[in-house]
């Protein structure tokens, strides 16, 4: 008798979460609705999160989910990621338009060829409108900055911690080079304290970004030779293939260059971010202590003050 495909593991834990209502079928592959259990375990990580942040005095900033146009421009994700990237399109035209693409609408036609670019994209990382609101000369100790919004990445799959809407929360540091490469190997240690505390037994592993095409395999090495990302793995699914529940990463002065960003002494600004998945590590909860949160253990209901 062949052994199921690997494939069945994601499914088998995603109907148990439907069946349990913790998620909610959209009709859509990698978009939910999450009940008031699972928000209630994402706001109390949050809640520890803020915790043990709370030492560094971060600014607070809270961005919607979309980003402007030209913005977006400036970076290298249309030429990185443009398999991942969400384009908001809407209809600009007038009576004569308007008759045409409900016609098409009406008869099963294609009638989204009928909108056009909006002045903004879905953000695919939580740091990414931070950056054009900080050009010109940083603060002489540089800005931490506490983040977090819903992300948009175009990859629909049963496995339910591949989620095309999700939660980013991120320390971001600017400042320069020893600045943001301490504060992404400090909140290395950090990130993995927090959540083993919490029960995870998780891993960190040098990684690379999902770069895309034929040039994106010289981009991944070159970003794992640089060590310029880590991530924090756990198995949910797959013991062979766990999970990226937590990313800890250095840009060098990627976005300093791209938004004009200045250190003090006029340097290009350098920049480092841990972003922690919020789904996902609640997902890991889940996986790892059951599906009843009155039932999980005392010690990890007490780290997140589950009561």
């Amino acid at each position: 008798m062949c052994a199921p495909v690997a494939t069945d593991a994601y499914k088998t834990y995603l109907d148990e979460l439907t069946r349990a209502g913790l998620l909610i079928p959209s009709g859509v592959k990698g978009v939910y609705g999450r009940s008031g259990t699972f928000e209630h375990v994402i706001n109390q990580f949050e809640v520890f999160v803020t915790r043990m942040g709370a030492h560094l005095d971060p600014e607070v900033m809270r961005f919607p989910p979309v980003f402007n146009r030209e913005h977006y421009a400036r970076i290298n994700h249309i030429h990185n990621f443009p398999d991942l990237m969400g384009s908001v399109h809407s209809f600009l035209g007038g009576d004569l338009e308007h008759t045409e693409l409900v016609r098409k609408f009406e008869g099963g036609e294609d009638w989204s060829r009928d909108l056009d670019a909006s002045e903004v994209m879905l953000i695919p990382a939580a740091c990414y409108p931070l950056y054009p609101t900080a050009t010109g000369t940083l603060p002489p100790q540089g800005r931490i900055v506490d983040l977090k919004s819903f992300v948009f990445r175009h990859e629909p799959s049963d496995d339910p911690a591949r989620m095309q809407i999700f939660r980013q929360r991120e320390y971001v540091r600017l400042g320069s080079a020893d600045e943001a490469l301490s504060h992404r190997d400090a909140w290395l240690e950090r990130g993995a304290e927090m959540l083993r505390s919490a029960g995870l037994d998780v891993e960190p592993v040098v990684a690379n970004d999902p770069f895309f095409g034929r040039g994106g395999r010289m981009m991944k090495a070159t970003q794992r030779e640089q060590t310029l990302k880590f991530e924090l793995v756990v198995p949910i699914c797959s013991e062979e293939k766990p999970t990226a529940i937590t990313s800890c990463n250095y840009h060098l002065d990627y976005f300093g260059q791209a938004f004009d960003i200045r250190t003090a002494d006029g340097q290009s600004a350098h920049s480092a971010c841990i972003g922690f998945g919020l789904e996902r590590i609640a997902l890991a909860l889940f996986k790892t202590h059951g599906l009843r949160v009155d039932a999980w253990p005392a010690s990890v209901r007490q780290v997140l003050e589950l009561g």
